[in-house]
């Protein structure tokens, strides 16, 4: 055998690295992501598992026997990596809590039958036996606290006073019942939450995941859609409410559209008496109310709050025009409204000459460059997007809402966190396509994402889809043909990230 610092010469470096906290969920959208971007999710686990052996080579050279607990999924994979390069130079046991499940990645398996021969019972494992324990039992997407046999596992693991170095976060974590670690090595960036008091040592370790697939919205997004449940109902995907259109039809109607392809199981329209009919022509899945009069005022307000109270989300503004009484009305309406909000058109600049409104507001608002001034008093210009990013930021934070500012790269925050996206074309400026992007956004709320998800889904869905759309028709796309390219994308990505 060799000895430690002769098989850590030969084990690849993997650098440590400083960047921001991540959330938990947030540790999928990147796996994704990264296998989007090319970087195959055996790669990542293989360094995954080089970062951890290096870690207990260099902290613990001295120690001989080695025991690995492994889950079912990736993180055990990881382990499993670390195993196989511990065994060169060190007695390795481990221990498979549960059978391998069928999704775990091809590298995974491969691991399995390399250290076939240093496979025990979970029965048989007694931390007495070993030196060191390295945990890859549960990784982040561990939902509530841990059930058998991880429970006992845990619970003896934290009796035993040997050093254990977690894979990625302490298993059980962040719920109460979580391994005791001495040392966690985690990958990419720490998760949010994890400290020394419930992590120990946190080392960060870099696997190869590249920095766009943290900056850019990606397929991995779809991963922050909740799963729909295997008896859903009508209504159990969601219902929107679209309010919108008077001086202009097709507005409102192209916002519910996207909202029907988008995946919302209902989608109401409300909009003024003239609209209601060419609003109702473009299809018979939307359930048009036509409001008494020519265009949207403060006499509506009554009737819309009362329809929206049988709606998942709110989505207003398209088409409905700038007239002073219309505005008010959008003013009152968004400051009685309980729903969640996507905010567009001449409602943003309804909210900017009256902010107030947006106080405690679960919204989005989706501006192009002008309307953000409008939201905002202040001009975008023609600033780098780093430089518009932290505009956007620090305007989502003094307004506590999510802004999604639409452009040649859109940019998303929601005060904390900011998010771009590339995909889309210069064809998108056509229009329509804002109402389309309204529509598919309120989807996702309907759906149960949270705005910021939602925001980040329906930008990088709708710019695909406008991609799409874009290799048939060329320039002479229009709002219509990327509605209909919206399924295409959906089948494609969000299904994928259901793995």
């Amino acid at each position: 055998m060799l000895d430690s610092a002769s098989l850590i010469r030969l084990l690849p470096m993997r650098i440590s690295v400083v960047r921001s906290a991540v959330r938990p969920e947030e540790v999928k959208v990147l796996d994704i992501n990264a296998r989007h971007l090319g970087v195959r999710t055996i790669t990542l686990m293989e360094n995954a598992g080089i970062a951890v052996a290096r870690q207990v080579l260099e902290s613990y050279p001295a120690a001989t026997s080695i025991g690995v607990l492994c889950g079912k999924g990736n993180n055990g994979g990881d382990g499993l990596v670390a195993a196989r390069h511990l065994s060169v130079s060190k007695q390795v046991a481990v221990y498979l809590l549960e059978k391998p499940s069928e999704d775990m990645s091809d590298l995974a398996t491969v691991n399995l039958q390399k250290v076939g021969n240093h496979l025990k019972s979970v029965e048989a494992f007694s931390f007495k036996d070993h030196d060191i324990i390295v945990d890859a039992m549960l990784g982040v997407g561990l939902r509530g606290r841990p059930r058998e046999p991880y429970a006992k596992t845990i619970k003896n693991l934290n009796r035993s006073k040997r050093p254990i170095v977690s894979v990625d976060v302490p298993s059980g974590w962040p719920s109460d019942l979580h391994v005791r670690a001495s040392t966690t090595v985690t990958f990419h960036a720490p998760k949010e939450g994890m400290n020394r008091k419930n992590s120990g040592k946190i080392v960060v370790a870099d696997i190869g995941i590249p920095d766009d697939a943290e900056i850019y919205c990606g397929p991995g997004d779809f991963s922050l859609l909740p799963k729909r449940k295997p008896n859903a109902r009508k209504g159990d995907a969601g219902r929107v409410l679209v309010i919108g259109g008077g001086p202009y039809t097709g507005a409102p109607a192209f916002a519910g559209m996207a909202a029907m392809r988008g995946g919302a199981d209902l989608v109401f329209v409300s909009t003024p008496e003239p609209a209601a009919l060419p609003v109702a022509v473009h299809s018979p899945s939307l359930i048009v109310r036509a409001l008494e009069g020519e265009r949207l005022s403060e006499a509506h307000v009554a009737e819309l709050l009362s329809f929206s109270r049988n709606v998942d989300v709110v989505a207003i503004g398209p088409g409905l025009g700038s007239a002073p009484g219309t505005i008010r009305g959008v003013q009152r309406f968004i400051q009685k409204c309980e729903k969640p909000m996507v905010i567009d058109a001449d409602a943003i600049g309804a909210c900017g000459s009256q902010p107030q409104i947006l106080k405690k507001k679960s919204a989005v608002i989706t501006p192009h460059a002008a309307e953000f001034k409008r939201l905002t008093g202040r001009a975008l210009g023609a600033d780098s997007p780093e430089k518009r990013s932290d505009r956007v930021k620090e305007e989502a934070a003094r307004l506590k809402v999510c802004i999604l500012l639409k452009g040649p790269v859109d940019i998303i925050s929601n005060g904390s966190s900011v998010k771009l996206n590339r995909t889309g074309n210069n064809a998108l400026a056509v229009g329509g396509t804002g109402d389309v992007l309204t529509g598919l956004v309120a989807s996702m709320v309907a759906q149960g994402a949270q705005p910021y998800h939602a925001a980040r889904i329906g930008a990088f869905a709708m710019g695909l889809a406008g991609d799409l759309a874009f290799e048939e028709k060329s320039y002479g796309l229009v709002a219509t043909d990327v509605i209909e390219k919206i399924p295409i994308v959906l089948k494609r990505y969000e299904l994928d990230s259901l793995d």
